[in-house]
C-alpha cells in the first residue's frame, strides 16, 4: 500500500490528521449462508485500504484516489449518489449515514489508496467503508459501539449504493485479529476468535482473471425461497433458521421441498456442519489434511448444490488438489467472486504457480497468486 499520509499531504498541502487502515477479507468458509442466518469463518488479509482525513473550514468534501489519480468534490448539502462518482459514492453513502443519524460533519479533505483487488470477491468495498467509518467516528468524536460502526459502514454500500451484500466483510474487516479467523453466527452477528494454526502452509488467493459475473438471482427473491423452505419443512418440525435442521433432515426432505429449494438448503446446513468442523480441527491443532478436505467439499457443494462455481473455478481446485503439499482448495467470495483460496504447504507454492501455465493456455486467462497472512481489523496509524 501506498503511503497515504504523504500523499495527502501532496494533495492538500498539509498532513492528515488521521490515519485508518482497514483489511480486505477471505472466507474459508460459509459465505454464501449469510443469508439464512447461517455459519461463517472469515479473516483479514495483509491487504487493506488507508484512509487519510482533515477536517476543511467550510462545507466542501473532496476526495482523491491516489491509485487512480482521481479527483471527486461535492458539498455536506448536496450529498447524493452519482454513478459517475464510483468509488467516491462510498464515501458518500458514509457520511450520508452520520448525517441522517443526527451526527455532525462539515468540510472533510480525504484521501484513499489501497492494495485489496476490487471486484474479486475480498472484501475491497467493505474494507473502504469500515476505513472511511472508523476514521471519520474518531476524527469527530462520535460515541458509537463497534456493533453501529459496522452498521454505518454496511449500510453505505447498502442502502446508499443499493449493493445487495451482507455484513459478514464489515464485521470481520472490524474485528478480526492477527493470525485468528472469525467464527460467526451471520443471525446475530455473534462470534469467537478461532487460532489459525497452520505452521508451515500458507493461505494463496488465486485470481482466476474470468470476467465479473454480473445479475444472477435477486437476493430478494432468494431470501423469500428460503423463508418458503424454512414454513415447509416447519409442517415437520419447527425450526427458526435452517441451523435448527441437519443435513439429514435435508436429505429426507424429498417431496417436502421444491428440488431447487432442497438442494439450497443441503448446501446452507451442510456448510454449517463443515464451520464447526472446521473450528474443532483449528482448536484441537489437527490435521491440516482435514481441513484441506472441509474446504475441497464446501467448493464441491458451491459447485453442485448452489451452482456458483464454473469450470475455470472448478479446473483450479481440481489441478490444485493433484499439487504435492496442497490440502485444499475452493471458490472463495460472495456472490459470484473471482478467486479460489488454498491452504498449501508454503514449499509447494512455486510448483502450484507452475501448474497455471496450463490454466491461461486452456482458457485464455492469466491467473495470479498472492499469499495472504492472517491480519488484525481496522485500526488507526
Amino acid at each position: 500500500m501506498k503511503n497515504v499520509e504523504a500523499l495527502h499531504k501532496e494533495e492538500y498541502g498539509a498532513p492528515p490528521q488521521l490515519v485508518a487502515v482497514a483489511p480486505g477479507i477471505a472466507h474459508i468458509l460459509g459465505e454464501h449462508t449469510e443469508i439464512t442466518g447461517g455459519l461463517a469463518m472469515p479473516f483479514a488479509l495483509n491487504r487493506g485500504v488507508g484512509f487519510a482525513v482533515s477536517q476543511r473550514k467550510d462545507n466542501s468534501l473532496r476526495f482523491f484516489a491516489a491509485d487512480y489519480n482521481e479527483r471527486k468534490r461535492t458539498s455536506i448539502a448536496n450529498i447524493k449518489y452519482k454513478r459517475e462518482d464510483r468509488w467516491a459514492n462510498y464515501l458518500k453513502g458514509v457520511i450520508s449515514g452520520f448525517l441522517g443519524a443526527g451526527y455532525v460533519v462539515k468540510g472533510l479533505d480525504i484521501t484513499l489508496t489501497g492494495d485489496v483487488p476490487a471486484g474479486i470477491g475480498l472484501g475491497s468495498s467493505a474494507a473502504l467503508t469500515v476505513a472511511a467509518a472508523f476514521g471519520i467516528k474518531n476524527l469527530l468524536g462520535f460515541s458509537l459501539s463497534d456493533r453501529q460502526l459496522v452498521d454505518f459502514a454496511w449500510k453505505a454500500e447498502t442502502g446508499f449504493m443499493g449493493m445487495q451484500t451482507g455484513a459478514i466483510e464489515s464485521f470481520a474487516s472490524f474485528l478480526c485479529r492477527k493470525k485468528q479467523a472469525l467464527f460467526l453466527d451471520t443471525n446475530y452477528l455473534e462470534y469467537r476468535y478461532v487460532p489459525l494454526g497452520i505452521k508451515g502452509a500458507k493461505f494463496l488467493i488465486t485470481d482466476s482473471q474470468i470476467p465479473r459475473v454480473v445479475g444472477g438471482e435477486d437476493l430478494s427473491v432468494q431470501k423469500e425461497d428460503y423463508q418458503r423452505s424454512l414454513e415447509l419443512l416447519g409442517r415437520r418440525r419447527p425450526g427458526a433458521t435452517l441451523k435448527d435442521y441437519s443435513p439429514k433432515d435435508i436429505r429426507e426432505s424429498i417431496g417436502i421441498l421444491p428440488e431447487n429449494l432442497r438442494r439450497r438448503c443441503l448446501h446452507v446446513v451442510e456448510e454449517n456442519a463443515r464451520v464447526r468442523e472446521a473450528e474443532e480441527i483449528l482448536r484441537s491443532r489437527g490435521k491440516l489434511e482435514n481441513l484441506g478436505k472441509i474446504m475441497t467439499r464446501s467448493h464441491e457443494s458451491l459447485r453442485d448444490l448452489l451452482e456458483v462455481s464454473c469450470p475455470e473455478f472448478d479446473w483450479l481446485v481440481k489441478r490444485s488438489a493433484e499439487t504435492e503439499g496442497v490440502y485444499g482448495s475452493r471458490l472463495t467470495g460472495a456472490g459470484y467472486g473471482r478467486c479460489t483460496i488454498t491452504l498449501i504447504q508454503e514449499n509447494a507454492i512455486p510448483e502450484y504457480e507452475k501448474r497455471l501455465e496450463e490454466y491461461e493456455r486452456i482458457f485464455g486467462f492469466k491467473a495470479s497468486v498472492f499469499v495472504c497472512e492472517p491480519s488484525g481489523g481496522v485500526k488507526l496509524l
